[in-house]
């Protein structure tokens, strides 16, 4: 595994086997103290996880205790590969530190403040009352974060503003964002829906499941597999899942490549141009995440085919020489802003751990 770790801007980085988790958070609070950061591990008083899934549950960041402990294990339906392993970590760091409160926020959380008609899938009413099966997204700390970075870049009130965030990475989701709140965003009852990413396929007919089912001799779990890890940018490209490998082969002039970016920036147009309409208005369109904030070609592709839509100006040339920082894209007569917000999940999950346990 790799192991960083940052102290005062400056990044540290090492190959490591690390068997599991606890020897994992073993590892990070060494760090700490071989850096520097704290004399003592006495001095750490509280620790904010990032859990993936709070279900209906948590619509914001809670202490933990036995009871949200329990609800995150009984939530592990909805999202199995990551709500055991939160709470792995939890309770490692739980051990390793005894005097600290802990703080669970919410992938989730941002997004419940969805409607009904919005996250609710046109299949039988009882499934969502049984299983709670509902659009929930995800990505939701990063969509926060850079909503509030945007509107201060901007200069205006967040509830007063309309933007779409495209956090956009190996695993990608787009969020609309009206008076700081999400009412609509790609990814679903699983973060395999929405636009097509680096495996993912995002959404597809359902029936393709069966069909391939059928087709290849495969179990449901087999097919899902392959639409998780070996379709999106990899399957179509049959070239990589890394953005930067795609790129290189578009500049080589390789048609699967360029069919590949095609409908990436396709996925992200038509998901944008739907929550334009829902919204009325767009005062904002905002790039972050790994792809969002590093690859000028993904952001130049995508404005490309909103631009005329919008009335956007777009600066292209200011675009091919941005990362890094957040920066305005878009030129003064642009009527939708166009920005790259470099995200910050760990701050918010900092802040949320400092004002709930009050330092």
């Amino acid at each position: 595994a790799i192991f960083n770790i940052k102290v005062k801007g400056e990044k540290f980085s090492d190959v490591l086997p690390i068997r599991d988790h606890k020897e994992a958070v073993k590892m990070v609070l060494e760090a700490l103290i071989s850096h520097h950061v704290v004399a003592s591990l006495d001095e750490i008083k509280g620790v904010g996880h990032r859990v993936v899934h709070g279900g209906e549950i948590y619509a914001a960041s809670v202490i933990a205790d036995a009871k949200v402990e329990k609800d995150i294990e009984d939530l592990a339906d909805l999202a199995p590969l990551h709500n055991p392993a939160n709470l792995v970590g939890y309770r490692a760091f739980a051990k390793s530190l005894p005097q600290a409160r802990h703080v669970m926020v919410f992938d989730t959380a941002f997004h419940q403040t969805m409607e009904a008609d919005i996250y609710l899938y046109p299949i039988p009413y009882e499934y969502y009352q049984n299983f709670k099966i509902r659009r929930y997204g995800f990505h939701g700390t990063s969509h926060y974060f850079v909503s509030r970075q945007i509107a201060k870049q901007m200069q205006r009130d967040v509830k007063d503003i309309n933007v779409i965030t495209c956090h956009l990475g190996n695993g990608a989701s787009i969020t609309a964002i009206q008076g700081g709140k999400s009412v609509n965003t790609s990814m679903g009852f699983t973060p395999l829906a929405g636009i097509m990413m680096g495996t993912r396929s995002g959404d597809i007919d359902p029936a393709i499941i069966t069909f391939l089912m059928k087709k290849l001799g495969k179990s449901a779990e087999q097919i899902i597999d392959i639409l998780n890890k070996k379709s999106g940018m990899l399957g179509v490209s049959g070239l990589s899942s890394d953005a930067r490998d795609i790129e290189k082969a578009v500049d080589e002039g390789n048609e699967q490549a360029i069919l590949t970016r095609n409908i990436y920036a396709n996925r992200i147009a038509q998901t944008i141009g739907s929550y334009v309409m829902q919204m009325g208005s767009l005062d904002a369109l905002v790039f972050t995440g790994g792809l969002g904030e590093n690859d000028y070609g993904v952001r130049a592709d995508v404005t490309q085919r909103v631009e005329k839509a919008l009335g956007i100006r777009f600066d292209y040339v200011l675009n091919k020489k941005s990362r890094g920082k957040d920066t305005k894209l878009s030129l003064p007569d642009s009527k939708v802003e166009v920005w790259m917000i470099t995200t910050n999940e760990e701050l918010v999950i900092a802040q949320d751990t400092s004002m709930l346990l009050g330092f």
